[in-house]
């Protein structure tokens, strides 16, 4: 009988044993919790990218550059013409793009002066220094030459030592316009021949100006010098 107890006991042990091996194997953090090795399931991957949180690539999108801007289309009339802006308030006429003025279906205004006649102008005062006419040169400043700065004979005085000058007359810009007035630059490049025989070079431009307003007189109304910023260039 004794031996019957012991062998159920010992089958008893044998039993609470198995089960406790089997629960160790049911956690898997247990191992870890007591120092030993267990096997974790990976950890899952950040974002790639700085510190910033922005993405190392671009992402999905446009990457070219972005479409032109639409060109507004103009306004036309009843006959599929363009409409010209309306006339301003100073009572000037629209331009084109040259600076030349128009009328209202769009044609240049006869006998209103044009950049080419202010290029003329700049040509003209030159060839009236080359000739010596210097009170010619000098009408072609605005206001009666006074926009020069100088009398009719410090003007003079001015090329007592300019035996000649040779220009070179660049394309004229843009027509500004203001009130009651039109502006053109036209730059130029001269040499100036000395009567110690050395020549001296500028770079530099003119602006001419004339009136648009009601009631200018002709010599308002063309284009005249008003300004002039020449530089001499150093060899």
């Amino acid at each position: 009988m004794r031996t019957f107890r012991s062998h159920r006991l010992l089958a008893a042990c044998l039993l609470v044993f198995a089960l406790g091996a089997c629960g160790k194997n049911d956690d898997p953090q247990a191992g870890t919790a007591n120092g030993e090795a267990g096997e974790l399931l990976p950890a899952p991957q950040g974002a790639s990218g700085g510190v910033t949180g922005m993405p190392t690539q671009p992402g999905p999108g446009q990457v070219g550059p972005p479409n032109a801007a639409i060109v507004e289309a103009p306004m036309l009339d009843e006959n599929g013409n363009p409409i010209l802006p309306a006339t301003p308030e100073d009572g000037s006429l629209p331009v084109a793009d040259d600076g030349t003025p128009l009328v209202e279906d769009g044609t240049a205004v006869p006998g209103e002066p044009t950049p080419q006649d202010a290029v003329a102008v700049v040509r003209d005062y030159y060839a009236a220094i080359n000739a010596r006419s210097y009170a010619r040169a000098y009408a072609l400043w605005s206001d009666g030459g006074r926009a020069s700065g100088q009398s009719p004979q410090q003007f003079a005085d001015g090329f007592a030592d300019t035996t000649g000058v040779s220009v070179e007359i660049l394309p004229p810009g843009r027509v500004d316009a203001a009130a009651g007035s039109r502006y053109l630059e036209v730059p130029v490049a001269l040499t100036a021949s000395q009567r110690d025989g050395s020549q001296r070079k500028y770079v530099g431009a003119y602006v001419l100006r004339r009136a648009v307003v009601d009631g200018a007189t002709p010599e308002q109304h063309a284009w005249r010098i008003g300004s002039a910023d020449l530089r001499e260039v150093k060899p």
